[in-house]
């Protein structure tokens, strides 16, 4: 079996980052997945650097494993194409506002009609439930309204800034992935279809107030939001760069002491205990920013590990790429790109002790499965070729 969820079929009709992304774990776990493309392509396509057009960086390591097929689905045509598919598919994953997808007659009512049992997901900003019902959403937004900028402002002491990933988006797709998997679950079951809503907002305040929520998680509160410790960790500028260093429990604070001759410090009882540190804990990383400038990266790296304290390089993205880690534990896959020569691929971050899954084929070319995937709908070639020339579909052969 090469991956778990062999034999599911999804349509993949998201763009950009969220949706690509939960589709892509999707398709690295063996779904088929048939990603529904406009003519212009997913916007991602021409994001650089990029080697040829319309396969742009982020396209590509968001879109391995899927089939391409490209529908004009303003057009009669192309929407009678994929409700073709509809009828033999498992899941039908979207992510623009539910109002787009009514309006092109793709309702969960109107595809649950065709296909019973069709798990149709959607996932876009906010939760039809409430008042943001329908505004458009990207992950900087969402970022902002979930309390991101904020908190990386240290309580407004610095300028507000966004964390320098997609985070919303991709924690938001993992939500997806999940949800996905589970409903697949509940129909084994039941043998029912539904339909399933991953909204951004929810799925980020959920992530942020698991945290931060602190005092307010009781009514009335007790005291005010935010884990103390978070709010101020950052990596130690050591006598040569930085280190990222964790010094947490009772037993890691007497070897961290005794391994630097500091046990006087145990004595102070605002340290000698882990409840004490953490009201403390402004005190606690001071003490300790101080005493980590003392040495070399290099030094804190021995003395550390001979102490069974954790650390870890500050690394940078390329450190990253070159960690000998994730180089050793096969995380980087070379990849032979039919247009794009050869590539850095990453592995599903997951290993099963029966069904692994397969390394997923390339991200594909613009249209490169639109043939293929219809003939699997039942089109003939002379069918399909009529419909390129309408302008319903594009080949990439």
């Amino acid at each position: 079996m090469p991956g778990p969820l062999h034999s599911v079929r999804i349509l993949d009709l998201t763009t950009v980052v969220m949706g690509p992304f939960s589709t892509q774990i999707l398709a690295e776990l063996g779904a088929d997945v048939i990603k529904i493309e406009p003519h212009e392509g997913d916007n991602m396509r021409h994001v650089g650097p990029l080697r040829n057009p319309g396969m742009g960086h982020l396209y590509i390591n968001l879109n391995r494993g899927k089939r391409c097929l490209v529908l004009n689905l303003k057009k009669e045509e192309g929407h009678e194409a994929l409700m073709r598919l509809v009828t033999s598919a498992d899941v039908l994953v979207y992510n623009v506002r539910p109002s787009a997808m009514a309006r092109l007659g793709l309702s969960y009512q109107a595809l649950q009609a065709v296909n019973p049992r069709l798990l149709y997901v959607g996932c876009y900003g906010y939760s039809e439930r409430g008042p943001y019902a329908g505004r458009a959403a990207y992950d900087d937004l969402i970022q902002g309204a979930s309390g991101l900028p904020w908190l990386m402002s240290d309580d407004g002491r610095q300028a507000p800034r966004y964390v320098p990933i997609n985070l919303a988006d991709r924690v938001t797709g993992l939500h997806v992935v999940y949800a996905v998997t589970a409903a697949l679950f509940h129909r084994e079951r039941t043998g029912q279809g539904q339909a399933v809503e991953v909204p951004m907002l929810e799925s980020i305040a959920h992530l942020v107030l698991g945290d931060h929520l602190a005092g307010l998680s009781w009514d009335p509160a007790i005291g005010p939001t935010g884990y103390a410790r978070l709010l101020h960790r950052r990596p130690y500028a050591t006598r040569d760069g930085h280190l990222c260093v964790l010094v947490y429990n009772d037993k890691q604070w007497k070897s961290f002491l005794e391994a630097i001759g500091r046990t006087e410090l145990w004595d102070d009882p605002r340290f000698n205990d882990h409840g004490r540190r953490a009201r403390h804990i402004d005190e606690v990383y001071e003490i300790l920013s101080q005493i980590m400038r003392t040495r070399t990266s290099a030094e804190w790296m021995e003395l550390l590990a001979r102490a069974d304290i954790p650390f870890a390089r500050m690394n940078s993205a390329e450190d990253v790429v070159a960690d000998p880690h994730l180089n050793q534990s096969g995380f980087f896959v070379p990849e032979t790109h039919p247009s794009e020569g050869r590539l850095r691929a990453m592995r599903t971050p997951s290993d099963w002790s029966v069904s692994q899954p397969d390394m997923p084929t390339p991200a594909p070319r613009l249209g490169q499965h639109s043939r293929e995937v219809l003939r699997e709908a039942g089109y003939s070639d002379a069918q399909i070729d009529a419909l390129a020339a309408r302008g319903i579909t594009l080949l990439d052969e």
